[in-house]
Order: C-alpha cells, then sequence, then structure tokens
C-alpha cells in the first residue's frame, strides 16, 4: 500500500492509530509483561517503546496540522477518542481485564466531543 495515495487526514490518523497502540503498549503493558521486574526496568522498557510512539505522534501531528489543515483542537480529540478506541480492546484482551459499561459511556461523551470539536 502506498501510503502517500491516502489523503494527509487518513495518514494523520494512521499515524495517530499506530502510535497510540506503542503509547498504550508503553503506559500498561509493563503492569502484565514486566510484573515481577523491578520498576527502574519497566521505566527503561517503557521509554524504548514510548520513543516509537514519538517517532509516530510527531509526524502525524505535523501531517494533520500542516498538509491537512486540522486545528490543533481536532488533532487533540481524534487523539483521544483514537486513544479509548485502542485501549478498551488492549485492557480486555491483553490485561483480561472486563469489558465494562463504562467504557459505552466514555465513548459516546467522545463522539460528543468529536461533534462539537469539528463543527463548523
Amino acid at each position: 500500500m502506498n501510503f502517500s495515495l491516502l489523503s494527509f487526514s487518513a495518514q494523520a490518523v494512521l499515524l495517530l492509530i499506530a502510535a497510540n497502540v506503542f503509547m498504550t503498549f508503553a503506559w500498561y503493558g509493563h503492569l502484565k509483561s514486566l510484573a515481577n521486574s523491578p520498576w527502574y526496568t519497566a521505566v527503561l522498557v517503557s521509554w524504548g517503546i514510548a520513543l516509537m510512539e514519538y517517532v509516530l505522534q510527531v509526524p502525524a501531528n505535523r501531517i494533520g496540522f500542516h498538509d491537512a489543515g486540522l486545528q490543533v483542537g481536532q488533532l487533540k480529540i481524534m487523539q483521544e477518542v483514537i486513544t479509548l478506541a485502542v485501549f478498551v480492546p488492549f485492557s480486555v484482551f491483553f490485561l483480561n481485564e472486563p469489558l465494562r459499561l463504562n467504557y459505552l459511556w466514555a465513548g459516546l461523551c467522545m463522539v460528543g466531543a468529536v461533534y462539537f470539536i469539528f463543527k463548523a
């Protein structure tokens, strides 16, 4: 797939999704994967994972802002919606947390945030 054939908005969204996967593993993956390791080991591993998040996040925001013409607030709300969309499956499937109804309510609040931030 040729990334340059996608619209700038689509490129930004895909990069944000990928960045969020790394971010979620950096922030929460150690709770399972490194549970028996010292905290400083978890910090160092998380920093390494977070570096990859930044490698994707920075270009996503630059493409979204400069090329797609998105406002900073729009990028931030997109980021938060993507974060929730990545976090819920991660917590259910990786951390074996139960799927809770509050995720649905939080998602509906995010839909409202998207509506208001993109409303002209």
